[in-house]
């Protein structure tokens, strides 16, 4: 049976890749922020004999960016990574497969973006996503890596949908500002598949977008998902109300990014969910 280690596996995608491994027949190893906080030495101790690592380790973006938050965003991500490498390098027993996370925020925000062909944002945002991914490629020196850049994750009981969903059903829901923003975004169980996928597929490394192969704009989401709900999607949500309570944190919402997942397709994954409104009826169900 192969054990597989998941760094932050108390989180929202965390714990839906517990479930979906173990039913898989892994045997799953959950780490959290603890564990992270450990000596090099002693993580190592507790990956040992693990043949594969999952790094979904970082503190929630969709916040208000404090400077302090910022270094807590920056060192929840960075050091961590940097630790969990280290620790690899220590095992005497290397794992076959490392995969960590990266965001399609480490695009700029016109398009659409591809693995073959992109441009880099010039943000915060973007700094996070190069230094980690930069941390993560230092393990390439004694195992494979796979880095998947998300797109804004859907699925129930958590993420960005809940956040969402009150307004919605209130029925005071609309677009953020005129809704020309892209919005990129991948469902659950194709996250999960994609995992599976890389797994298997032993020749697939460097780095993969993980979004739908159909990215929306804010406009045809919230109408979408009003339509979904049966609620009216009339009142837009102006930008400086999202900066006022979001500071610079709210350019994750107020920015998207329009990247299509060209690696993950040219390579055969299939897409259980490559529609936005086959995505939430699915989820909303």
């Amino acid at each position: 049976m192969m054990k597989i280690a998941i760094v932050g596996a108390n989180g929202f995608i965390g714990t839906y890749m517990q479930s979906f491994f173990r039913e898989e027949g892994f045997d799953v190893l959950p780490l959290g922020k603890k564990d992270t906080q450990k000596s090099v030495e002693d993580i190592a101790k507790v990956l040992e004999a693990t043949d594969i690592i999952i790094n979904l380790a970082g503190a929630p973006i969709i916040h208000r960016w404090s400077s302090s938050y910022k270094k807590v965003l920056y060192n929840s991500r960075i050091i961590t990574t940097r630790k969990l490498v280290a620790a690899m390098a220590h095992m005497k027993n290397k794992p076959e497969l490392f995969i960590s996370t990266s965001a399609v925020g480490i695009y700029a925000t016109d398009g659409p973006m591809r693995e073959s062909n992109y441009t880099y944002g010039n943000n915060f945002l973007t700094k996070i996503c190069q230094d980690w991914e930069t941390e993560a490629k230092l393990a390439e020196r004694f195992t494979r890596v796979v880095i998947f850049r998300f797109g804004v994750v859907l699925g129930k009981g958590g993420g960005a949908l809940s956040k969402m969903m009150p307004a919605f059903r209130l029925g005071i829901a609309g677009t953020i500002g005129d809704g020309s923003e892209p919005f990129s975004w991948v469902h659950m169980d194709d996250l999960l598949s994609a995992y599976l996928f890389v797994f298997t597929n032993e020749k697939l490394e460097g780095t993969f977008n993980l979004s739908a192969p159909n990215p929306v704009t804010n406009r045809e989401l919230t109408k979408t998902l009003g339509k979904v709900l049966h609620r009216p999607t009339v009142i837009p949500l102006p930008k400086f109300f999202l900066r006022f309570l979001f500071s610079e944190g709210a350019t994750v919402l107020t920015e998207g990014q329009c990247v299509i997942p060209e690696r993950l397709l040219e390579n055969g994954f299939t897409f259980k969910y490559p529609i936005i409104k086959e995505a939430l009826l699915e989820i909303l169900d």
